[in-house]
């Protein structure tokens, strides 16, 4: 009798791609990594760069290239491919070029019969995911958006520089779009169970800028273009957020991510996707997770998610 093997498809092979690889098989996620790109040559020269580090890893594993036919029963499909970034560019700026890409892409593959889960990580995001759900049929639980996952755990590692805690410690989410409209939810913020508020009263010293919160939302914003402006792309913690949701998946582990999801009537909204926190196992986003916030915080979030319809209704 065959044994079956797990499978993880990234398309696009470029600086993201090619991490997430790397990230999937660093920690052994699955059986087999199929890598697909219109450069043929790039994707099997990232194929053999990452199948030669299989000697010193903790287990054996394949990393193959494969066309978009060949992706009928793959497990999980990472969406990498996206429109070259442009200075000056918005993630929402991005959005023409990357319907584009998408367009040539989804199609070829739900031909092939796939019926697996995507994790998309192309800009903007929110958008992309929503008119991936709507082109291929899929159930929304099997349509997940990294979100704003990468953007909450840039906000723990500032959390964390703040009061030096870890960061795996510390309890936050930023929630809505990932991009310039997202926000904090502070209210719900805890570490080791404590309330940030009673955090801060018990630590003035910590937090003498009475403008705290609003430059952290700011910092939590510029960071990916920080990083884009001086090397290029952001890689490594796209590549760690997006393993992460992998291995949710993968290993049924009922966590609770804030992912793009689209929203069926949680926090007030339908027909949109936007990152909130949501428990993701073997069945893609199990449940959204609908937290209490201020009536500002609530206006926030309002205000973020009809920044991602206006966008999503003129596709």
């Amino acid at each position: 009798m065959a044994i079956s093997r797990n499978a993880v498809a990234i398309v696009g092979a470029g600086s993201v791609g090619s991490a997430v690889g790397y990230a999937i098989i660093n920690q052994g996620i699955c059986d087999d990594v199929f890598l697909v790109d219109k450069n043929q040559d790039k994707a099997k020269a990232e194929a053999i760069d990452l199948e030669n580090c299989i000697e010193f890893l903790n287990r054996n594993m394949r990393v193959t290239v494969k066309e978009f036919k060949d992706l009928r029963d793959v497990d999980i499909i990472v969406m990498t491919a996206a429109a070259p970034y442009k200075e000056g560019q918005t993630r929402l700026d991005m959005i023409d070029g990357s319907l584009s890409i998408i367009n040539s892409i989804v199609p070829k593959i739900m031909e092939s019969g796939f019926c697996g889960q995507f994790i998309i990580i192309t800009n903007p995001v929110d958008v992309i995911s929503y008119y991936i759900y709507n082109i291929s049929g899929l159930p929304k639980n099997k349509i997940i958006g990294t979100g704003t996952a990468l953007d909450s755990a840039r906000l723990k590692n500032i959390i964390s520089e703040t009061v030096d805690v870890d960061p795996r410690s510390i309890h936050a989410f930023t929630m809505g779009e990932h991009g310039d409209s997202q926000m904090i939810p502070w209210s719900s913020v805890r570490i080791g169970g404590k309330l940030w508020k009673d955090i801060m009263h018990d630590n003035p010293e910590l937090f003498t800028d009475k403008d705290f919160h609003s430059k952290v939302l700011a910092d939590v914003i510029d960071m990916g273009w920080k990083i884009m402006r001086s090397k290029g792309s952001t890689n490594y913690g796209i590549a760690s957020t997006t393993v992460g949701i992998i291995k949710a998946i993968m290993h049924d582990e009922n966590k609770i991510i804030p992912v793009s999801t689209l929203l069926c009537g949680e926090y007030g909204h339908r027909n949109v996707f936007a990152g909130v926190p949501a428990i993701i196992n073997k069945t893609g986003v199990k449940e959204i997770v609908e937290i209490k916030m201020t009536n500002n915080e609530k206006a926030e979030f309002d205000k973020s998610v009809q920044v991602i319809m206006e966008y999503s209704k003129n596709m």
